[in-house]
């Protein structure tokens, strides 16, 4: 097309369109710039906006790593992830919320009643709960890639003083569908603000708060996999979560437990003698 205009110039790319192009990947290209453009004519975007723009992207891109994934922050703290995950969640089955950007694979296996808390204070919890399918059954052989930050507000591969795989952990349920473990209670903390995401949140007025909460990846033969996190009910960030992560069936409710109440067969029965806190926390795989 030898006259391409601003009212034109979106029919033309489609138009260029190989013939043999992935009928998906042309669906979502010809969305996509369909709805770039008119986002375009629709703020009468400049040159310096557009400069602007593509060295934000670029920063972003430098200043990811192995460790940070500065682009999934960015899709979290506009809201992409977490409608992405609205948009392929089942009602069914226990919704799913953001990945986020500091999971690690490998985490080291977590028996039954296996401790993550270790050496770190802090409040122990003890989490349990069932895992099951839509009908209420126990799912044996589901695996549970457990994981949160440390009392600092620090994920281990944000924080070069832990341990790679510190407050990580890999569960398998057993015939009777159960998962538990004890940990310390996690606390609300900051995304980081010291990249470009961070220069978005300040131009915004936004907060870099996230409420305390602890992260699954939950797997069974014959069940979609589940991605979540579960967040307690009296959390002040619960509702100004700044990726949008919670959903009100991830919602918890601690339990204050007296001393002298925690049970046996876990890890650190015997050892724990003072309050600490429980919840019980079920999660629901949807079939493939």
């Amino acid at each position: 097309m030898r006259d391409v205009t601003k009212d034109n110039l979106t029919d033309a790319f489609k138009s260029y369109m190989g013939p043999d192009v992935n009928p998906r990947l042309r669906e979502v290209m010809c969305s996509l710039v369909t709805h770039l453009h008119a986002f375009a004519k629709d703020v009468n975007l400049t040159h310096a906006e557009w400069e602007q723009g593509i060295s934000f992207l670029e920063r972003t891109g430098d200043i990811s790593d192995a460790e940070r994934h500065e682009f999934v922050l960015l899709s979290d703290v506009l809201g992409l992830s977490s409608l992405v995950d609205m948009l392929n969640s089942r009602p069914e089955g226990t919704s799913s919320s953001v990945l986020g950007p500091f999971h690690i694979s490998g985490s080291p296996p977590l028996a039954y009643g296996g401790d993550l808390k270790g050496h770190f204070g802090g409040p122990v919890l003890l989490s349990q709960g069932l895992v099951k399918n839509t009908d209420g059954n126990p799912i044996e052989g589901a695996t549970l890639d457990i994981w949160q930050t440390a009392p600092n507000g620090l994920y281990s591969s944000q924080d070069p003083e832990q341990e790679t795989y510190s407050f990580h952990g890999l569960q398998t349920t057993g015939a009777d569908g159960r998962y538990a473990f004890t940990t310390v209670k996690p606390v609300e903390y900051t995304v980081p603000t010291d990249g470009p995401v961070g220069d978005i949140l300040n131009a915004c007025g936004r907060h870099p708060w996230r409420p305390s909460h602890l992260h699954f990846i939950v797997k069974a033969d014959g069940y979609r996999t589940l991605v979540t996190e579960v967040f307690p009910e009296d959390d002040p960030y619960l509702d100004r979560d700044t990726v949008f992560g919670v959903r009100e069936d991830l919602i918890m409710r601690y339990q204050n437990m007296p001393a002298g109440s925690f049970p046996d067969g876990l890890v650190l029965s015997g050892s724990v003698t003072e309050e600490y806190l429980k919840v019980d926390f079920d999660l629901t795989l949807v079939k493939e």
